[in-house]
């Protein structure tokens, strides 16, 4: 039996991590990363931000890499989005890190909650696309915070062959993994591009929330949101509706 497709849209090195993780659930693997990420080149100087920060703030993975590219400070208490970007904090070499729901808003909950610790401010190390403006957030909780922009995602300009070779199979299995709005525009978009608008009502996003399954809008076969905003959660999600 032929095992189910999936394109995988995430940047590297995630893309790798998660193609990995497709092989070890029996799904084969498609890349076609939707954005590039490029971290900030020129030296950057924190020790002004860091001085005023008494914690960090990381939405996302790339956040992570991208602070622990420019800064050599791992001491201070670190709040993550979701449970993906606080792994990553850890094996950056972070030890008291705290995960929150997994978006902006569960985020700045949390912070809030944490009004001792946060009340010493707050750097948010981000990208130059945000989904929700996390400073905002906490200033309207009075806790001080400022952001530092470290990193861009640059987006595609095309799908990969192996992908639009996917697309093209009227007889696959097909899936995409989709993990953030931005994402899942960006792969609708490429698909338009390509002429393949079409072959998504034979194919199924598999995201990894309900943001993400409304940004993926309809036309898809099916656009169901996982459980757990995890990348094990839309893996399980995808073997669990494989097609006999």
């Amino acid at each position: 039996m032929t095992p189910p497709r999936v394109i995988v849209t995430r940047p590297e090195p995630d893309a790798a991590a998660f193609a990995d993780l497709c092989r070890a659930h029996g799904l084969d693997p498609v890349l076609s990363p939707v954005m590039t990420i490029e971290i900030e080149s020129a030296p950057v100087d924190l020790s002004g931000d860091l001085a005023d920060a008494g914690t960090l703030a990381f939405t996302s993975a790339n956040g992570v890499r991208a602070f622990a590219a420019k800064a050599t400070m791992r001491d201070l208490p670190v709040f993550a989005v979701g449970a993906v970007t606080a792994e990553a904090a850890k094996a950056a070499g972070f030890e008291n890190v705290q995960a929150a729901g997994g978006d902006v808003d569960s985020l700045a909950a949390h912070i809030a909650s944490e009004k001792e610790l946060a009340g010493k401010g707050v750097l948010h190390i981000a990208g130059e696309n945000r989904a929700g403006d996390l400073v905002a957030l906490l200033e309207k909780h009075g806790i001080p915070a400022r952001r530092r922009t470290l990193y861009r995602a640059v987006p595609a300009e095309a799908l990969t062959e192996a992908a639009t070779a996917a697309l093209k199979d009227e007889k696959a299995d097909l899936w995409v993994g989709l993990f953030s709005p931005r994402t899942a525009r960006l792969f609708v978009a490429l698909a338009e591009r390509a002429g393949l608008a079409a072959a998504l009502g034979r194919t199924r996003a598999a995201c990894l929330s309900e943001a993400v399954a409304e940004a993926a809008g309809e036309g898809w076969a099916a656009r169901p949101a996982a459980p757990e905003r995890s990348a094990e959660s839309l893996v399980a999600l995808m073997t669990a509706q494989a097609r006999a």
